[in-house]
């Protein structure tokens, strides 16, 4: 399974992004995907969740900027990234929790990051 994300890129404050994410190779389903993102000396946080029901989660800095979204036929994960700070400047990463097979135990995923930078 890979997770290819794009989409990444500058941007200047109080622009938009929208990145995407999309899962190939063996996929009998997918369960959670999520975007992380890890800026320069801290940790990885997560930044927004969906579950395949339709559930969504935001880490409060982004409440009401960000918006998650995805396409289960496409197996593609989507971030609409509005009104961007400087402290939203960082690597940004789709995560997935993949399921290969039925009655199979889920494994996470992670792509290979694309860069955000917003400047001031």
């Amino acid at each position: 399974v890979q997770l290819q994300a794009s989409g990444g890129g500058l941007v200047q404050v109080g622009g938009s992004l929208r990145l995407s994410c999309v899962a190939t190779g063996v996929i009998f389903s997918i369960d959670t995907m999520n975007w992380y993102r890890q800026a320069p000396g801290k940790q990885r946080e997560l930044v927004a969740g969906s579950t395949s029901a339709g559930g969504t989660n935001y880490a409060d800095s982004v409440k009401g900027r960000f918006s998650i979204s995805r396409d289960n036929a496409q197996k593609a994960l989507y971030l609409q990234m509005n009104n961007l700070r400087p402290e939203d400047t960082a690597v940004y990463y789709c995560n997935s929790e993949v399921r290969r097979a039925p009655y199979v135990g889920p494994r996470q995923f992670w792509g290979q990051g694309t860069q955000v930078t917003v400047s001031s």
